[in-house]
């Protein structure tokens, strides 16, 4: 009898938890996803609307401050991509992955930004000073490839392409690590004198990849572990 009511409370206590948590996904598709959305969109709202106003915010070289601004705000999402699952380990919100997506189509959108800032008011779209430049001057060239990366994990986000792809769009969307280091190694090149910035974002992109290195040790460690604690069957 007492096995038996150990058994119900434990099913109870189960179906509780995971209406909670079924509670929470739906919050969080209904209501945190949108609010996120528009919230992420605030800082190209802001660009577009000082260089609209001409109120001189923008500096002596506004087409420079434009590029500027999005390419560091496509250097924050990926920061922020990255950051979610190391958060959501700590702290054991299952949610955050919810925003993982978004978060890195956000990258795409601010780097496309970037790039097309940098491609119509800074090159006027003359062909052959647009080759030159990715040929010949080594961090655009390494933006260049972060953004083609950026642009497969952006056309083979949706849920229909994971399922498309298999075990292969995982392998494919490990290139998200590859693009951050050359995010960061493109603003470090691009900048001639103060590096503190890059240099911060190195910073913070060191600190997210060896937690996941560390995560991932720790995790076959104790995978060798159970194997070696399991008993062999005759």
């Amino acid at each position: 009898m007492a096995k038996r009511l150990h058994t119900c409370t434990k099913a109870s206590t189960c179906a509780a938890i995971s209406k909670k948590h079924l509670d929470t996904l739906q919050q969080v598709r209904r209501i945190w996803k949108p609010v996120v959305f528009l919230v992420c969109l605030i800082p190209a709202v802001l660009v577009v609307t000082d260089a609209f106003e001409l109120t001189g915010r923008l500096g002596a070289n506004p087409v420079e401050e434009i590029q500027d601004r999005f390419g560091i705000w496509a250097l924050r999402f990926i920061m922020v991509t990255l950051a979610v699952t190391p958060i959501r380990r700590l702290t054991g919100w299952n949610w955050l992955a919810r925003f993982r997506r978004m978060f890195g189509l956000f990258t795409f959108f601010y780097v496309l930004m970037h790039f097309l800032t940098w491609l119509f008011l800074d090159q006027g779209l003359l062909l052959s000073a647009i080759l030159e430049d990715i040929v010949e001057r080594p961090f655009i060239t390494i933006g260049f490839v972060a953004l083609l990366l950026l642009s497969a994990l952006a056309a083979t986000s949706t849920n229909g392409m994971r399922r498309h792809l298999g075990r292969r769009w995982q392998t494919l969307h490990n290139a998200t690590y590859v693009i951050a280091v050359l995010g960061v190694w493109h603003y470090w090149w691009q900048v001639k004198k103060d590096i503190t910035e890059p240099l911060t974002y190195a910073v913070i992109l060191a600190v997210l990849l060896g937690a996941r290195l560390i995560w991932s040790w720790v995790h076959k460690k104790r995978r060798l572990r159970a194997a070696h604690q399991t008993p062999q069957r005759s």
